[in-house]
Order: C-alpha cells, then sequence, then structure tokens
C-alpha cells in the first residue's frame, strides 16, 4: 500500500461503489486492523427508469461489502451537484466544439469535491479504488504516480484534482495490477468478484452517450466537406456528436474517412479521407491553463498522453505564457482534439505533474 504506513491512527473513509476495486480496498484496509466509514456516492440520474444506471444493484453490493467487514455504509446523495457542476462543464465544451472528459472533473468536481463538503471534510483521508499511486519526497510533499498496471492506470483522471485534495486522497490497491485485485476478491469471496468493470462515462450507465447529448442539446444539423478539395461528402446531425480523430460511425460511403477539423461558427465537419490521414496526426499543439498537482516543476523533456491509453508519449514542452505552452512531440500523435487534456508525466512515465486542456 503506497504512503500509508502511518494511517493507522488516521480517521478513514472509503468512496465504495459496488464494483471490485472498492470492495477490494475495504477488505485491504481491514486486513491491517481498520474499520473506515464507508460512503455511496449516489450521482445517477432520476428522472426516468430506464436512466437508473444499476445503482440499486450498485448499492447492494457496497452494503454487503460494509457490512462484512463491519463497517459502516451511508449514501451521500451528489446527484445535484453532478449535473450543476459536471453535466454543465461538458455541455458547455461539447456545445463550444471541444471534447471534454467527465470522468477527470468528476474526481475534482465530485469524489474529492462535493462528497468533501458535505462529509469528506471529517476525515483525514478519502480512499478510492483508483489505480494510481503516491509518494512522499524528503521535503514532505505529496506526490501523483503511475500504477504498475500500465492498462488501468488512472492517474490521467486525477490529474485535475486539488493539491489539497491529493494530500487527503488513498489509493489502498494502486500497487496492484488489475487480475490481482480480481484474484484478491475471488478468494476473499467478495460479492463483487465477478462483477464486469464499468465501462464509459460514471453516471450514464446503460444510456448512449449520444443519446444523452441528444437529449440535452438537441440535433443542429450542418454539412460535412472534405479539407482538402472542399467538396461536399454528406451532412452531420450536430457537431457535438462527432470529435477529431473519429473513424468509426461516420457513415459516409469510399470511405474510410476520418473527422479532422470542426468549424463551430459555420457548423462545418471537415473530414479527410484514408486509412492514416496526415491531416488527422499532429506534432505540435498549444495548452492552455495548465494545473499542476503538487507544485510548479521545471517541464522541458516529459511525457505526456491525451487520453485513456497505456502509451506515453514522448515530447519537449515550451513555454509560452503562465500556464500556456506548445508541446512538441517526438512522433505525430493521433487524434489531438480541443478540450482534451493533455496530462504530463515525467520523462519516466512515473511521477504525473499534472495537466492542460489542448487548445488547438
Amino acid at each position: 500500500m503506497n504512503t500509508t504506513d502511518n494511517i493507522v491512527e488516521k480517521k478513514i473513509a472509503v468512496l465504495l461503489s459496488g464494483g471490485v476495486d472498492s470492495s477490494v480496498v475495504v477488505y485491504e484496509l481491514a486486513r491491517r486492523g481498520l474499520k473506515p466509514d464507508c460512503f455511496y456516492i449516489k450521482i445517477g440520474p432520476e428522472e426516468e427508469a430506464e436512466w437508473d444506471c444499476t445503482s440499486e444493484e450498485d448499492l447492494e453490493m457496497a452494503t454487503a461489502v460494509a457490512s462484512r467487514y463491519g463497517c459502516r455504509l451511508e449514501v451521500v446523495d451528489c446527484h445535484k451537484e453532478y449535473w450543476d457542476r459536471v453535466t454543465r462543464y461538458t455541455m458547455d465544451k461539447v456545445r463550444a466544439g471541444f471534447t471534454p472528459n467527465p470522468d477527470v472533473m468528476c474526481n475534482r468536481l465530485i469524489k474529492f469535491g462535493a462528497f468533501h463538503e458535505k462529509r469528506g471534510r471529517d476525515y483525514d483521508l478519502i480512499a478510492t479504488g483508483h489505480y494510481a499511486c503516491t509518494e512522499t519526497d524528503a521535503e514532505g510533499r505529496k506526490w501523483l504516480v503511475t500504477s504498475p498496471d500500465p492498462v488501468k492506470d488512472q492517474t490521467d483522471f486525477l490529474a485535475q484534482i486539488y493539491d489539497w485534495q491529493l494530500r487527503k486522497a488513498l489509493f489502498p490497491i494502486g500497487h496492484y495490477v488489475k487480475d490481482e485485485v480480481r484474484e484478491i476478491a475471488l478468494r476473499e469471496h467478495l460479492v463483487t468478484a465477478r462483477r464486469k468493470d464499468s465501462q464509459g462515462i460514471c453516471f450514464l450507465g446503460k444510456v448512449n452517450y449520444n443519446d444523452y447529448l441528444r437529449r440535452y442539446l438537441g440535433e443542429r444539423p450542418g454539412d460535412v466537406l472534405e479539407l482538402e478539395t472542399g467538396k461536399r461528402i454528406g451532412s452531420h446531425r450536430g457537431l457535438w456528436f462527432h470529435t477529431i480523430g473519429q473513424r468509426h460511425g461516420l457513415g459516409f460511403g469510399g470511405g474510410p474517412w476520418y473527422a479532422v477539423k470542426k468549424d463551430v461558427e459555420r457548423n462545418i465537419l471537415y473530414v479527410s479521407h484514408g486509412f492514416e490521414p496526415r491531416t488527422a496526426y499532429r506534432q505540435d499543439f498549444p495548452i492552455h491553463d495548465f494545473h499542476f498537482l503538487t507544485m510548479p516543476v521545471d517541464m522541458q523533456r516529459i511525457t505526456f498522453k491525451i487520453r485513456h491509453t497505456p502509451e506515453y508519449h514522448p515530447a519537449v514542452l515550451e513555454q509560452t505564457g503562465p500556464g500556456s505552452y506548445i508541446v512538441h512531440a517526438e512522433q505525430p500523435i493521433q487524434g489531438v482534439a480541443p478540450g482534451q487534456f493533455c496530462v504530463v508525466y515525467d520523462e519516466r512515465h512515473h511521477r504525473c505533474y499534472g495537466s492542460g486542456e489542448i487548445t488547438v
């Protein structure tokens, strides 16, 4: 367990979701003789039955796990805060033509934000089932560091939390790989041991993301043009249904086509033809509003990622102003989209320094 040697005297809250990861968090703390308080955060939409994202089953599972280890479980309703803060952020960004990441903001604004305002403030540490680690340097500063599981590592989803949130964060399973967590759950006969991992955006459950966008933003048809020739390829139902770098689901004949650019003012989606068109790649791109996790550091030679994948890309960062940089990647990167977070790590992709928003 990382940065947890002195947790015995601490008051710990566990965010218990009903999945296997957070269940093993409770086990990890319980086997050290600790009895944390468990909290189930309710954020799913309630207006319609089909929007109930299996939350009833999740809560049943969470209740069973807490009960197994003699821990108290409390439901904390962050439904309103989620829809006021995260959904508004998502819709505003999408409407403006960007590609936001709601899960990143959920960590900052809800799990370590609204929950903290309601209950977390009464605790020394907030434990979650994230695949991430922390380390403390000689000066006592706490750093976010990557998990040994490159596929499951979730430091990119945590790269916008505040320094005070990181200081309170505890990741008891971060030093494991996913298979080990699943093995522990099976060995301990946890009720969640065989549950599938949740996919997609945390609050949508079974709801399709495009249906969600259609519900809140409607449709706004416009032209699809070939970038190189200006030739009309077809029409789209709304720029928000497409993201830069998208190849599947465009639905035009004679493909493959890549979405490469949006003109929000004129409501035009530009595409390029071919399996790997040059226009689908960027090697140099600006980021702004850079958010340092622990403290500002001198960033020059770094690694980064722009989406939740196991790959880290080497690059040189050139500072252009306060919080603004140009990323000079060693290789061209496919699907660089405005609104995505560029998450920056040291050269060994060990420490996560923070993240900035892409502004192409």
